[in-house]
C-alpha cells in the first residue's frame, strides 16, 4: 500500500476521490469505505496467518531434521557393535577357558646309534 502511494501525487489522489464521489455518490461512499476497510483487514489477517503457517512448517521441518539427534543415533548405531566385539575379545583374553599353560618347547631325546641307519638312507 505504501508503494502505491509513493507513486501517486497529492493532486492525483484528489482527482481519484472526486471520480469516486461522482461515480458512486455521497450516500454509498461510507458503505464502500467500510467494505474496503473490512476487505483490507481480511487480506492482512490472511497474510499474517499464511506467514505464521510458513514459519511453523519451517520450525517443524527443522525439528524433523534435528542433525544432532541424527548424529547421535548414527554414532550409537556404529559404536555399539564395535564396543560389544571389543568387550567379547577382552573377556575371551582374560578368561582361562581351554587355555593350557605354555612350558616352552618340548625336548625330544632320541638316541642314535652309530651303526643304525636313518630312514631314507640306503
Amino acid at each position: 500500500m505504501v508503494l502505491f502511494l509513493s507513486d501517486v501525487a497529492g493532486s492525483e489522489i484528489l482527482l481519484i476521490l472526486l471520480f469516486v464521489l461522482i461515480f458512486f455518490g455521497s450516500k454509498s461512499i461510507p458503505n464502500l469505505a467500510r467494505t474496503l476497510g473490512k476487505t483490507i483487514h481480511q487480506i492482512k489477517n490472511a497474510s499474517e496467518d499464511l506467514q505464521q503457517e510458513i514459519k511453523q512448517s519451517g520450525l517443524d521441518m527443522k525439528k524433523d531434521l534435528n542433525f544432532s539427534e541424527v548424529f547421535k543415533d548414527t554414532t550409537k548405531a556404529i559404536t555399539e557393535p564395535i564396543e560389544e566385539n571389543i568387550y567379547e575379545m577382552e573377556q575371551s583374553i582374560h578368561t582361562p577357558s581351554n587355555v593350557q599353560s605354555y612350558a616352552g618347547p618340548k625336548k625330544v631325546e632320541t638316541e642314535v646309534k652309530p651303526d643304525q641307519q636313518l630312514e631314507g638312507e640306503a
